[in-house]
């Protein structure tokens, strides 16, 4: 009986290894997906379309997780959300006879409220990339109320668009001041 060549099983075991390592590669990059997919929902589809490529989506939604991180984000108190509400009920009763007027309230609210709650106030689009890690199921109605705001601004959005928008920001408004998020992961 003769003994193999102990360099064979070197190679096998290093081959062993590599396909060890690459199964774990491939397993950690689909549950890093799922989490993002889970954790960012329908912004986690746009910013892929919008991206053309998966992987760099993944990398810019990460990069607003590790942004959002480093906020302070605060609970607003009980008294500055009976303001905030009672403001809600003002710009919401003037849109019966100032539509155009009361969405462009709604939008300075929900910005007053996020300031006071500890985002940062940039640009639009950095305002809804800094809220889609902890409000994903609201950021595509604060998206579509801006862009329906926009249109109302240049004559292009009817009364019915206009009590879209205004349904939208109510969304985004109900979860910013009741202090809703999702649990940081």
């Amino acid at each position: 009986m003769s003994t193999a060549d102990p360099t064979l099983y070197y190679v096998i075991g290093a081959i062993v290894v590599i396909a060890i390592v690459i199964v774990a590669i491939v397993v950690a990059r689909r549950a890093k997906s799922q989490r993002l997919r889970q954790r960012f929902g329908p912004e986690y589809d746009r910013v892929a379309r919008a991206r053309g490529d998966r992987a760099e989506a993944e990398r810019e939604l990460a990069r607003r997780e590790d942004r959002v991180k480093k906020f302070r984000l605060q609970d607003l108190p009980p008294g500055a959300r009976d303001r905030y509400a009672e403001e809600w009920r003002a710009v919401q009763a003037r849109f019966v006879d100032q539509p155009k007027e009361a969405l462009v309230q709604a939008d300075a609210l929900i910005t007053n409220v996020m300031r006071d709650r500890g985002y940062p106030m940039a640009d639009f689009e950095q305002r809804a990339a800094d809220l889609s890690p902890d409000h994903s199921g609201v950021v595509g109605d604060y998206r579509t109320a801006h862009e329906i705001s926009l249109r109302s601004e240049r004559g292009g959005a009817a009364t019915e668009d206009l009590r879209q928008a205004m349904l939208h920001y109510r969304e985004l408004f109900e979860e910013l001041v009741e202090n809703k998020e999702r649990a940081r992961s």
